[in-house]
């Protein structure tokens, strides 16, 4: 932390962003559908920098279907401290029996 300077903030390094990714269950998952941003709240669970979510028939769907660009984040508050990470991707159906399998294994809940 540079307090010293003024600067509160705390960079996180990839490898400490993706341990606090793998201790949360909940993140807001942003995406966009002909031009328009929506954020949503979902439960996650990643692993080896894999972020994984369900998810219904419906909007959230629809929006990585039609634009598979994502944004997720993901915040915590201890105490004075408060944390938030946020990562780009490429989100995707599950395709192979091998990946549904897996998927049904976590403790992901939708």
């Amino acid at each position: 932390m540079n307090l010293l300077h003024g600067d509160p903030v705390e960079r996180l390094s990839e490898e400490e962003s993706w341990a606090f990714l793998e201790s949360q269950e909940f993140a807001r998952l942003a995406f966009a559908i002909a031009g328009e941003p929506d954020i949503v709240p979902i439960n996650i669970y990643a692993r080896d920098r894999i972020v994984y979510f369900r998810t219904a028939e419906g909007s959230k769907l629809l929006g990585i279907t039609v634009n598979a660009n994502v944004a997720l984040e993901a915040d915590a508050i201890a105490g004075d401290q408060a944390t938030s990470v946020i990562v780009h991707g490429t989100a995707r159906e599950l395709e192979r029996d091998s990946e549904y399998d897996y998927a049904d294994s976590l403790p992901l809940r939708s």
